[in-house]
């Protein structure tokens, strides 16, 4: 019996690089190995290498081709060395809320942006980062050269014949979270950068989607990269009237799309995915550890906590907006949470414990119904993440979320959506493999459409009343 050809996916979070090496033509995973990053909202470009060696070690002898899931929106700038000059700043950092603001007018507003690149810049967009740079850090804005992203600076990183800034590339995927690529029209919008720099930078080659970009040290193949949801529903292989909804740091809702589109609101992002075509995607800031962080505040583990929740009738009018570290959609940058109904009934574990699920749970299935306001089918939800482990989470989510559940088996996608990236590049096809995707059912439901409706509709009063206070910053 002749050996598996091998391929490695690396998904190069927030938190973490985790590697899996896979059977080309199956996507079983063979070996796998994780490194952790620093804590922080901006982090050296070298913790992520420093972790790539960490987790690669021993993993890939044999791998005939390597494929970067990188964390979407990250700005790394280099000078024309190819050094970097500032630490990364990461999707998850809100310094350059003000500079979002300038940004979006100056333009024209929200549906100016929307017609210009398909998307309206909210602070995690990388282009809102180049403005905030330029004022936070002009040394530095002085000195850069180019601007890339975390995926394309590792891919980068990897090939042996790296010269500066010369030959970096990215892909459709990740270059349409920036705020200077159109999906739409597949180009880049230069004035966009200059609009928020000031001047020129070069930009990445934007690589095909099955395209071989260059060659590693040990003569694997490097294949485009993506950016982390893109390399996701690759993972996923997501079919129309799928939608992933993935509760991890952040939480996403997210759907491939044969067309683009350009949500003048804001709410969705008009991206492109990894294969040619379109991946609308809604983008929350607060997902799992909004249950860690109640349960820690109740004093419970994540277990007891859940069983809290689920032992609970129900929120009793209780309602946690759970905006803990500011919120990008609703795009409420400088919020905090809020907690309305608290009275002697409702202050109670097992009430807070389901405000909290339900809060989470609300925000994603305005994420969903946006998606559905853009046209898109959502026959079936893919619960994936930290959080999708939670008995309560599953028991709430069809009736809240108004779709059928389904739990992928537990597996880190966005390196598998990379590994079958690369699987692809070094077939030729034109098509990926096909790897198949298990999937299992949640826990029974725990509520009824009813409920759901009524839960909403009090979260949606709440947070309409309070939004002049949330978008008011707060003075930590």
């Amino acid at each position: 019996m002749s050996q598996p050809r091998l391929v490695a996916g690396v998904d190069c979070s927030t938190q973490a690089t985790k590697v899996v090496v896979c059977d080309a033509e199956t996507g079983a995973v063979l070996r796998e190995g994780r490194a952790p990053h620093p804590d922080g909202t901006q982090v050296a470009p070298a913790e992520w290498w420093k972790a790539w060696e960490i987790a690669s070690d021993g993993l890939l002898d044999g791998v005939e081709a390597i494929s970067i899931g990188g964390q979407q929106h990250g700005m790394v700038l280099l000078d024309e060395a190819g050094e970097v000059v500032h630490p990364a700043v990461l999707w998850n950092d809100t310094a350059s809320a003000d500079a979002t603001v300038e940004l979006v007018s100056e333009l024209g507003g929200p549906g100016a942006w929307a017609d210009a690149v398909g998307s309206v810049p909210v602070p995690s967009f990388t282009v809102t980062k180049l403005r905030w740079v330029r004022g936070a850090a002009p040394d530095a804005a002085a000195r850069a050269a180019a601007v890339v992203l975390p995926h394309d600076w590792m891919t980068h990183r990897l090939a042996a014949d790296r010269s500066g800034i010369s030959g970096i590339t990215t892909d459709r995927g990740d270059a349409s979270g920036t705020g200077w690529w159109s999906p739409a029209s597949n180009s880049y919008r230069p004035d966009l950068v200059e609009l928020a720099f000031g001047r020129s930078l070069e930009l990445p080659r934007v690589a095909g989607p099955a395209e071989i970009v260059g060659r590693t040290a040990g003569g694997a193949a490097l294949a485009a990269g993506t950016g982390d949801n893109m390399a996701a529903a690759l993972g996923l292989d997501l079919q129309p009237g799928d939608v992933a909804v993935s509760l991890g740091t952040s939480g996403t809702a997210f759907a491939r799309s044969d067309n683009p589109t350009a949500d003048p609101t804001g709410l969705v992002a008009g991206f492109a995915d990894a294969t040619g075509g379109y991946l609308p995607l809604v983008c929350t800031l607060n997902a799992a550890r909004v249950l860690s962080s109640t349960a820690g505040l109740l004093g419970l583990d994540l277990e007891a906590f859940n069983e809290a929740a689920l032992t609970s009738s129900g929120s009793d009018g209780l309602v946690l907006l759970p905006y803990l570290d500011g919120e990008r959609t609703p795009d409420l940058p400088h919020s905090t949470g809020l907690i309305y109904g608290l009275t002697r009934a409702t202050a109670q574990p097992a009430t807070m414990a389901r405000a909290a699920v339900e809060g989470l749970l609300c925000g994603l299935a305005d994420a969903v119904d946006a998606l559905r306001a853009e046209g898109l089918p959502v026959q079936r939800i893919l619960l994936l993440g930290g959080a999708a482990r939670s008995r309560a989470v599953q028991a709430l989510a069809p009736a809240l979320l108004g779709a059928e559940v389904v739990l992928p088996e537990p597996a880190e996608y966005v390196a598998l959506g990379a590994a079958r990236q690369a699987a692809w590049a070094l077939s030729g096809a034109d098509a990926p493999p096909t790897w198949q995707v298990p999937v299992g059912k949640p826990e029974p439901s725990a509520m009824t459409d009813g409920e759901a409706a009524r839960v909403r509709s009090l979260y949606a009063h709440v947070l309409s009343n309070t939004q002049p206070v949330l978008s008011t910053p707060y003075n930590r």
